[in-house]
């Protein structure tokens, strides 16, 4: 698929930070907020989405603080709520740099952590929300086996590894066929880079309670949110989903089966249409679960 979008890389205040960024002519923002997967950046998750959307919505996908091409800060020793407030600064500062006063957030897995702090630091910059593969939810069951193979990777940093792991994404990698081969290198050339490989363990030394957004905060968020879950997904499992959507006042909650972590991949037609559906002014929501 042809790229309907432009890289760049800019300074806003505090970051030097990449983003991806197409269909500026468009009135409605969508900004793209990726996972914290290895090698995740804003193009390995969202580019083919971000061709499809481009002519309808003006698109930023953004390398989030301690990801992708964008600059680390000075300290990265710093605890995992102080990174997201970091990368909600971005996301902010981003924002003004385009003169855009109010936008819509597709967050997800970490994605969508930063999402609802973003809305929780500042919900006037913010109208609708979509939280794919989302976490959020308490996570009672503690990290999955396929997590703790993701945080330790650097234990034993070998492509076969890697490989199994990027196929521990999907429910059925066969979706991706002829891409799989290139999505796993261009991804192991990302976590492999030297600032990337000492800094990667860092960002999950983490709590699991740390993870949690307050129900107390979910309840107090008023933006239409939409969340989207694959019903196998080993990583963020389904219920973190279910969980948050108990709390939210105002929410839609879709499940695929036969569907992993990677709904924009796995189920990209249906994905689309969902996001279309759900950001259009001039049409009605319809949320049919599948």
């Amino acid at each position: 698929m042809l790229k309907n979008y432009e890289t760049k890389k800019v300074k806003t205040g505090k970051f030097n930070s990449f983003y991806c960024e197409g269909g500026k002519e468009n009135e409605e923002t969508l900004i793209f907020l990726h996972g914290s997967g290895p090698g995740a950046n804003s193009e390995s998750n969202w580019s083919r989405v971000l061709s499809e959307l481009s002519s309808k919505y003006h698109v930023i996908a953004i390398d989030m603080i301690g990801f992708g091409h964008t600059d680390l800060p000075e300290n990265v020793d710093i605890t995992f709520w102080q990174w997201t407030t970091a990368r909600v600064e971005q996301i902010l500062e981003i924002m003004d740099y385009n003169n855009i006063e109010k936008a819509n957030l597709v967050g997800n897995s970490m994605g969508g952590i930063v999402s609802l702090n973003a809305i929780m630091y500042d919900s006037s910059r913010f109208e609708k929300i979509v939280l794919m593969g989302s976490g959020g939810g308490g996570g009672k069951n503690g990290p999955s086996p396929e997590i703790i193979r993701m945080t330790k990777f650097f234990n034993d940093p070998t492509i076969q590894a890697f490989r199994n792991l990027i196929t521990w994404f999907m429910y059925d990698e066969s979706v991706v066929e002829d891409q799989l081969e290139e999505i796993i290198k261009t991804r192991y050339e990302n976590i492999m880079n030297p600032e990337t490989r000492e800094l990667y363990p860092t960002l999950f030394a983490t709590m699991p309670h740390e993870l949690t957004i307050p129900p107390s905060a979910l309840r107090r968020i008023k933006q239409q949110v939409l969340l989207i879950h694959g019903y196998e997904d080993q990583f963020v499992p389904h219920e973190s989903s279910l969980e948050v959507f108990g709390h939210l006042p105002n929410a839609e909650l879709v499940l695929f089966k036969q569907c992993g972590h990677w709904v924009q991949i796995e189920k990209f037609e249906r994905f689309v249409e969902l996001i279309d559906q759900f950001f259009s002014k001039h049409k009605k929501t319809e949320l049919i679960e599948g």
